[in-house]
């Protein structure tokens, strides 16, 4: 039992400190909103997940690559959306009050999204947790439930400590809030067009 909580909190904590879309965009909502009206959104994967591991062990491991183009493609178009969005603040009010702007509903439900969209929880259910779950299913079923719960929580508590470590720089000023909201849009800009050149390649014969 033991052996396979530390394999499902090892694979988390992995994911989660590895620069991804999701990361991104929390660096973007901490320094646009704040670490508190952030935190909740550590919780995302709560939500999203559960539908993708159903779709993950029975169906996506059939997937053409097409289909993962299409994917990838539209996580790039959400990330694009996000980015616009991140910066029409950057230059609208850059030293705007956490308090006015932002809510934790839509963050919430917004880093939920990424995920939904974005290929890798597809893929690391697939190919690495997925069999890691099925494995230890068959051996007990209570060591299975293990992996799953070991994995998500070391998940949240791991995305918590992120958005308090972005919180942190916030409060070193506005000049180095109004440069962080910008490096972040920036970078979720780079991510959404990196997803979309990605998918659309495949369509394009590349």
């Amino acid at each position: 039992m033991l052996k396979y909580v530390l394999i499902g909190g090892g694979l988390a904590f992995a994911a989660a400190v590895q620069p991804g879309p999701l990361q991104a965009y929390l660096f973007a909502r901490v320094a646009a909103i704040g670490w508190k009206r952030t935190l909740p959104a550590a919780l995302s994967p709560f939500l999203s997940d559960p539908p993708i591991a159903v779709l993950a062990l029975f169906v996506l491991g059939r997937l053409s690559p097409a289909m993962q183009s299409a994917l990838r493609a539209a996580g790039g178009v959400l990330l694009l959306y996000l980015a616009g969005r991140t910066l029409r603040q950057w230059r609208r009010s850059p030293l705007r009050s956490p308090s006015r702007t932002g809510k934790v509903p839509r963050t919430l439900f917004e880093a939920a999204l990424v995920n939904v969209v974005n290929p890798n929880p597809y893929l690391g259910w697939t190919l690495v947790l997925g069999p890691v779950v099925v494995t230890a299913w068959r051996q007990a079923p209570s060591a299975g439930v293990a992996v799953v719960a070991a994995f998500y929580a070391t998940m949240m508590i791991m995305l918590a400590v992120l958005i308090l470590a972005f919180g942190t720089s916030r409060l070193l000023g506005p000049r180095l809030q109004h440069v962080l909201l910008g490096a972040s849009g920036a970078v979720l800009a780079g991510l959404g067009v990196y997803q979309l050149v990605i998918g659309v390649r495949y369509f394009a014969g590349g």
